[in-house]
């Protein structure tokens, strides 16, 4: 008995020695803890209107930090972020064969607002037209948002507004072509553009959503007031960080994703800003990201080269900080998480974060 007790207790000595040097070899894998997400949850504690950041890399939850009192569970009001949203669903639209290309004529959904005498110079305005914010149309966002809401159909409102330009030529920001991309959305499909977003796109996240405001005759809004929580926002950029694919599925066509990041437009915002299918392309750490930016802070950044997803959200209420919130957030995302990860070419891990499986 005494021998076999000896090995018994040799053997359990190295099976131990195995699991600490498998340990010992599995930490230095893991990149080592580096002041640089430190110093990014140093700088986001100071932003008063911020109210999560989370950093995907590798499929995995690397970073997630909640402030000013936020908490994972509660949704955020993503604003204009939503337009990506708009955009992946036409792209699943055109793939499922509800809609023929972005070469369609928007007045082909909508006739009963084109005749001869109504709406006739702008029978040449398309879909894709849309996507890119050149439709030509005045805008219905910024001193005419109030105007717009307020009407009494949103989409004919929209539609009626003069040609301020050639359609395909100039960018002119507007909300109204995203409304108008959600009802051809319903018109094309049959379903309410909810119902299609659940169906087609946020199931296969494994979520669902939960409030999305709708216009007067029920359609639902079409780039603004649609809810996620950070962590469904963070799946969502993951999909197209992963070309559309997730767990092993192919959502979202991987050519839209391509077409969505081509700067179909120059920005009138700023030098080196460009607009491609529903997604701003900004200059950040060196790159062209990828970014779904709306109002007052809400964004997601997708930097394939790094296999990064950023998001970020914050205080929607109107208040004159918005601004100077806005670029000190871009400035820490640029500074604390692009710049290293571009040095280091492996985001750093930060410390007490448990790595989590995004899946």
């Amino acid at each position: 008995m005494g021998t076999v007790l000896r090995r018994a207790v040799d053997l359990l000595a190295l099976i131990s020695l195995a699991f600490i040097a498998t340990t010992l070899a599995a930490a230095d894998s893991i990149p080592a803890v580096s002041s640089s997400y430190t110093t990014a949850h140093v700088a986001a504690q100071r932003l008063p209107r911020l109210h999560s950041l989370l950093i995907g890399h590798g499929g995995d939850l690397v970073f997630e930090e909640y402030y000013n009192g936020r908490s994972a569970a509660q949704p955020a009001n993503m604003k204009s972020a939503s337009k990506s949203v708009i955009s992946a669903l036409i792209g699943i639209a055109i793939e499922r064969g509800l809609i023929d290309s972005v070469d369609v004529k928007v007045a082909e959904f909508f006739p009963e607002f084109f005749s001869n005498s109504r709406n006739a110079d702008k029978n040449q305005i398309t879909i894709e037209n849309l996507l890119t914010m050149q439709s030509g149309l005045e805008t219905t966002s910024n001193r005419n948002y109030g105007k717009w809401v307020l009407s009494e159909n949103w989409v004919e409102f929209a539609l009626d507004q003069p040609l301020v330009a050639k359609p395909g030529t100039n960018m002119l920001y507007s909300t109204g072509s995203t409304h108008l991309l959600s009802a051809i959305i319903e018109r094309a499909s049959g379903m309410n553009t909810k119902q299609f977003a659940q169906e087609y796109l946020t199931s296969e996240l494994g979520f669902s959503l939960s409030y999305w405001s709708q216009d007067p005759q029920g359609i639902y809004f079409g780039g603004n007031d649609m809810e996620m929580t950070p962590r469904q926002m963070l799946k969502f950029g993951e999909l197209y960080l992963r070309d559309g694919v997730y767990q092993g599925k192919q959502v979202l066509p991987a050519n839209w994703i391509e077409l969505s990041y081509q700067p179909h437009a120059a920005s009138p915002r700023g030098q080196g800003r460009f607009y491609g299918y529903g997604w701003w392309l900004r200059n950040l750490a060196g790159m062209q990201v990828p970014v779904a930016w709306g109002y007052g802070g809400q964004l997601i950044f997708v930097v394939k080269s790094l296999d990064l997803v950023v998001v970020a959200t914050s205080d929607s209420n109107p208040d004159p900080d918005r601004r100077g919130h806005l670029a000190q957030l871009y400035d820490l995302v640029e500074q604390h998480i692009l710049l290293p990860a571009v040095q280091q070419q492996s985001p750093p891990a930060l410390v007490a974060v448990t790595r989590q499986n995004l899946n």
